[in-house]
């Protein structure tokens, strides 16, 4: 993840001081029920200062009813020794929280937001599915952010939040998983994009060359389709 120049207030909301939680969260408490190998407990070493449970969204904080897969919502503060963190370490946090949660990702001054859906799984209801992450624009500490979104209940609130960390908006009537999808087709085919180019770069034969070109062409208008 790069860092990039502020824009308006994305994915930042102003978190109800009802549902204010400020507890440490043990990295050992995380590994415990994660299990992360050696290696990843290094990443954890060496990227994350601490881990801070900041806000609770639930029933009793916010007065919205749970829904099926959103009985509360978390908001995780994580204070970096870096600019950036391995999305290995945020999904083994994930693995050990048994809620939806929205991480603000904070270092020099400046926050930025992470998320990735997450749900039961539908074959065994004790385990969570944790989908790709997706992150919004660094943000000033300073900048003035917004009330929390008006939700009928837990889980219109958690869509709602989760997709303005989306890079895309959604399409009119287009659903929280049709919306995912069309996210990871669009970043299958950036990546395809991007060896194409590579490849159209490194060949030499000329007949080679036209037939990668009309395979990057097709691509790049279905990237074009996906994103509009």
């Amino acid at each position: 993840m790069t860092a990039t120049l502020d824009t308006q207030p994305v994915a930042l909301f102003a978190w109800p001081r009802q549902a204010k939680v400020d507890r440490p969260v043990a990295k050992t408490k995380i590994y415990a029920h994660a299990k992360p190998s050696a290696a990843l407990r290094a990443m954890f070493v060496e990227q994350v200062e601490s881990i801070t449970w900041a806000y609770k969204l639930s029933p009793e904080t916010i007065n919205l009813p749970a829904k099926a897969g959103v009985p509360e919502i978390e908001v995780f503060e994580v204070a970096l020794k870096l600019p950036d963190i391995s999305h290995l370490v945020l999904r083994c946090i994930d693995k050990a929280i048994p809620f939806p949660i929205l991480f603000n990702l904070r270092f020099d001054g400046r926050t930025r937001p992470v998320a990735a859906h997450k749900r039961p799984s539908d074959a065994a209801s004790d385990q969570w599915v944790v989908g790709d992450y997706h992150a919004a624009p660094w943000q000033s500490d300073g900048v003035v952010r917004p009330a929390l979104p008006m939700a009928l209940d837990l889980l219109g609130l958690y869509e709602q939040l989760l997709r303005q960390h989306f890079a895309l908006p959604a399409r009119l009537g287009e659903s929280l998983r049709a919306q995912l999808d069309r996210l990871s087709a669009l970043a299958a085919k950036q990546v395809a994009a991007a060896k194409l180019e590579s490849r159209l770069n490194a060949e030499k034969q000329f007949n080679r060359k036209v037939t990668i070109n009309a395979e990057l062409r097709t691509l790049r208008t279905e990237l074009g389709l996906l994103a509009s």
